[in-house]
C-alpha cells in the first residue's frame, strides 16, 4: 500500500484554480490516486506529516503543492526501480527557497537551500519524492527536526517539502534521481506560471512521450541503431496483446534458444536462419526492458530474471557454437565455447563490482586516497566529458570498445552467417580479450580516484561465495586477499596450459594427475584471504579473481581426466549460473539465495574434483556435482521467488495474487 502526502505548507500556489476548476492541491491528489497511489491525504504542515508517517507501513509518496506535471510523471515517480527513495529532479533553474541537488551516477549525494550544496548544483528538486519503507522513520525524523527548528537563518521561507528533503539529505538517506524527459514537470508560484506550465503540459502528447521514454536514454551503438529505431512499434504491439515484459523474456529466451540449435546443425541455410533469429532474439530483448518502463510494471522477480535469462541465452548460444565447430571438424570448438564463457563470465563479475565501487564512492567524500590532480582523477574527468558528448565519435568508440551485449550478439550474426561457428567464437573471444585488458586496465588507473573499501559495504564471504572449509582457513592478512586470490588462481592456470600442451601434442594428458593436487594446494591459497579485511583499493577485483580460479580448475581437472568437453561446459555453465544469481542479487539489493550454504563453496567444488580426478571418476562426479549444484540453485530460485513470498502474504494477510508491484 502506498500512500501519498500532499504537503501545502509554504506553498501559495496550493490554493490557485487549475484549468479544470480545481485547485492545484486537489488536482495533484487526484492525480496521485491515478499515479497508483493507494490513499492520498493532506497535509496543512510537518507535524501532521510526520503523524501520518509514523502510521504507514509501505512507501511514502510526499509532494508538494506547487507542482504542475503530467500525471505519467507522478507514476514513474511511484513506479522507479532505482531505489526505494527516490527524489523528482529538474532543470528548472534555482528559485528562492527551494532546495537544489548534486547527483552522481543517479545518486543525490549532497541537496541544500538556495544553492548550498558543495561542489556545485546539477538540478532542482522537483518538489516530490517517495521515499521506501525502510527509510520511513528518517522521514518522519527529518520532518519534526524540520519542524521544530524553522528555516534556517537568513534563509529565504520557502515550501516546507523542500526543507524537508534537505533534512532528509542530512541525515545522510540514499536515495536516487528521478530526471523528467520527454514529459513536462514544472513548479509554479503565480497565476501566470501555472498558465504557462498547464500550456507546456497541453503540448505534448503523454502516450506517445512514454512509448519513446521506453527506449533507454543512453544505449550501445548496435542497439541504438538498429534495435531501438524500430522495437517500439513491438513494445506498443506487445502492450495491446497485453503480453508481460516476462512472458517476453520468454520468447527471447525460445529464439536463442532455436539459433543455438540451429549454429549446431550447421549447413549455410541454417547457419543464416540462425542468425536472423539471433537478431530477432535479441529485439525481443530490449523489447522486454521497453514493456516494462511502458506498462511501469516492474517486479523484483522480472528484474532478476532478465537478469540471469540475458546471460543463459548466451550460453545457450555459446554451446550451439561450440558443437556446430566441434561437427564440422574443428578439434577445439568446445574448447573455445568454454573460454569464451569463462572470459565472458569473469568480465561479469568485474563489471558488476566496479559498478558497485563507483556508486559507492559517489556516495563518500573523495578525501581518503584522493588522486590530487593524478591520473586517476584525469582519466575520470576525461570519462565524464565524453560520455557528456553524447552523439560524438568518441562517445561511441568508447560505448563499443567495452564489448557490450548488442555487438557481441551482432557480431556472432554476422561471423555465424557469413563464415562459420568457428569463426565466431574466435572473433567474440579475441574482441572479449581486447575489451577486459582495456577496461581493467582503465578502471585500475580510475581507482585511485574512487578509493573505496567497498567488500567492507556487504558480506564478503557470501560474494567470494566461500564455503565450510574457507570459513576456517586462517586470515593470511599481510598478503592481501585479492594477492592471495590471484595467487591461488595460478595453479590452475599452470596445470591446464601444461594439459593443452599435451594435448596438442598428441600426448594423453592423464600424466599429469600428480599435478591436481600441487595445483589444489595452489587454488586453496586463495582461502587464505577469507577472513582478512576487503579493502585495498584493488579488493573488488576479489570475487572475479575467485571466480577465475574455480573455473581454470575446472577445466584442467577435466582436460586431464578425459571428461567429455560438452559435459565441462555444462558443469562450468551451472556455475556461472550461481555465481549470476549471485551478482543479480548485488544488483537488487535483494538478500542471498536461500539455499546458499548447500552449493559447498568453490573449495569445497575443487575438492571434490581433485579427489575424483585422482580416483579416475571425475567424469561422474563432474557430471553428478554439476547435477545436484542445478537441483540447489532451481531450489533457491523457487523457495526465494514462490514459497517464501507466499508464506509472507499469508503472514501479512494479503491474497494470492494481490500483492503490491514492487520496483526492481
Amino acid at each position: 500500500m502506498t500512500l501519498a502526502i500532499v504537503l501545502a505548507a509554504g506553498s501559495p500556489a496550493a490554493g490557485l484554480p487549475t484549468r479544470a476548476g480545481a485547485t492545484l492541491a486537489d488536482r495533484l491528489a487526484d492525480q496521485w490516486r491515478r499515479a497508483g497511489a493507494s490513499q492520498v491525504r493532506h497535509a496543512a504542515d510537518l507535524a501532521e506529516l510526520a503523524a501520518l508517517v509514523d502510521a504507514a507501513t509501505g512507501p511514502v509518496i510526499v509532494s508538494g503543492a506547487d507542482l504542475v506535471a503530467h500525471t505519467a510523471v507522478l507514476r514513474h515517480l511511484a513506479t522507479s526501480p532505482v531505489g526505494p527513495t527516490v527524489a523528482l529532479v529538474l532543470t528548472d533553474p534555482p528559485a528562492p527557497g527551494r532546495a537544489v541537488v548534486r547527483e552522481e551516477r543517479g545518486q543525490v549525494v549532497d541537496a541544500g537551500l538556495d544553492g548550498q550544496p558543495d561542489g556545485g548544483a546539477t538540478g532542482a528538486f522537483g518538489g516530490a519524492l517517495r521515499v521506501g519503507a525502510d527509510d520511513l522513520p528518517a522521514l518522519a525524523a527529518a520532518a519534526r527536526a524540520v519542524a521544530a527548528g524553522g528555516p534556517p537563518a537568513g534563509a529565504v521561507p520557502g515550501p516546507a517539502v523542500d526543507r524537508l528533503f534537505a533534512g532528509l539529505a542530512a541525515l545522510g538517506t540514499l536515495t536516487f534521481a528521478h530526471r523528467v524527459r520527454l514529459l513536462v514537470a514544472h513548479r509554479v508560484a503565480d497565476p501566470a506560471g501555472l498558465a504557462a506550465a498547464e500550456a507546456a503540459l497541453g503540448a505534448v502528447d503523454e502516450d506517445r512521450a512514454e512509448l519513446r521514454l521506453s527506449v533507454k536514454e543512453k544505449d550501445d551503438f548496435f542497439t541504438t541503431f538498429f534495435v531501438s529505431t524500430w522495437s517500439p512499434y513491438v513494445t506498443k504491439a506487445c502492450a495491446r496483446l497485453r503480453l508481460t515484459p516476462t512472458g517476453v523474456t520468454a520468447i527471447s529466451v525460445l529464439f536463442a534458444v532455436a539459433a543455438a540449435v540451429l549454429f549446431g546443425v550447421g549447413g549455410r541455410p541454417a547457419l543464416v536462419t540462425g542468425a536472423v533469429l539471433l537478431y530477432l532474439g535479441f529485439m525481443l530483448d530490449c523489447v522486454d526492458g521497453q514493456l516494462a518502463r511502458y506498462t511501469r510494471h516492474f517486479s523484483a522477480w522480472g528484474g532478476w530474471l532478465d537478469t540471469m535469462a540475458d546471460r543463459a541465452k548466451e550460453y545457450v548460444v555459446y554451446a550451439g557454437l561450440g558443437y556446430g565447430a566441434t561437427a564440422a571438424g574443428h578439434r577445439y570448438g568446445w574448447a573455445l565455447a568454454i573460454a569464451t564463457m569463462t572470459l565472458q563470465t569473469v568480465r561479469h563479475m568485474t563489471d558488476t563490482w566496479y559498478g558497485v565501487l563507483h556508486d559507492e564512492a559517489a556516495r563518500r567524500p573523495k578525501t581518503v586516497g584522493a588522486g590530487g590532480g593524478g591520473i586517476g582523477d584525469k582519466l575520470n574527468a576525461a570519462s565524464t566529458r565524453v560520455q557528456a558528448d553524447t552523439g560524438s565519435l568518441s562517445y561511441w568508440l568508447k560505448r563499443t570498445v567495452v564489448f557490450p551485449i548488442g555487438e557481441r550478439w551482432a557480431l556472432i550474426a554476422l561471423a555465424v552467417a557469413l563464415f562459420d561457428p568457428l569463426v565466431a567464437l574466435v572473433a567474440v573471444l579475441a574482441w572479449g580479450v581486447l575489451a577486459f585488458a582495456y577496461t581493467g586496465a582503465l578502471r585500475t588507473l580510475r581507482v585511485r580516484w574512487m578509493w573505496v573499501p567497498v567488500l567492507d559495504t556487504v558480506d564478503a564471504t557470501l560474494h567470494r561465495d566461500d564455503g565450510p572449509l574457507a570459513a576456517r582457513f586462517p586470515a593470511l592478512r599481510p598478503m592481501g586477499p585479492l594477492t592471495l586470490a590471484v595467487i591461488g588462481a595460478l595453479g590452475p592456470a599452470a596445470l591446464l596450459v601444461a594439459a593443452l600442451f599435451q594435448a596438442a601434442g598428441d600426448t594423453d594428458p592423464a600424466g599429469l594427475r600428480w599435478a591436481v593436487p600441487a595445483a589444489l594446494l595452489v587454488l586453496l591459497v586463495a582461502g587464505l584471504g577469507a577472513g582478512a579485511a576487503h579493502n585495498g583499493p584493488l579488493d573488488w577485483l576479489v570475487p572475479a579473481a575467485l571466480r577465475a580460479g574455480e573455473y581454470l580448475f575446472a577445466v584442467a581437472v577435466g582436460v586431464v581426466a578425459g571428461v567429455p568437453a560438452w559435459l565441462v561446459f555444462g558443469y562450468v555453465f551451472v556455475l556461472t549460473l550461481h555465481h549470476y544469481d549471485l551478482t543479480a542479487r548485488l544488483e537488487k539489493r535483494q538478500a542471498a539465495p536461500p539455499l546458499h550454504p548447500w552449493t559447498l563453496g568453490w573449495e569445497g567444488r575443487s575438492v571434490l574434483l581433485a579427489v575424483a580426478a585422482i580416483a579416475g571418476f571425475a567424469t561422474v562426479v563432474m557430471a553428478t556435482l554439476g547435477a545436484y549444484l542445478f537441483v540447489v540453485f532451481v531450489g533457491s530460485v523457487v523457495l526465494a521467488w514462490v514459497v517464501l513470498p507466499a508464506r509472507a502474504r499469508r503472514a501479512s494477510g494479503v491474497p494470492a495474487g494481490g500483492g503490491v508491484r514492487q520496483p526492481g
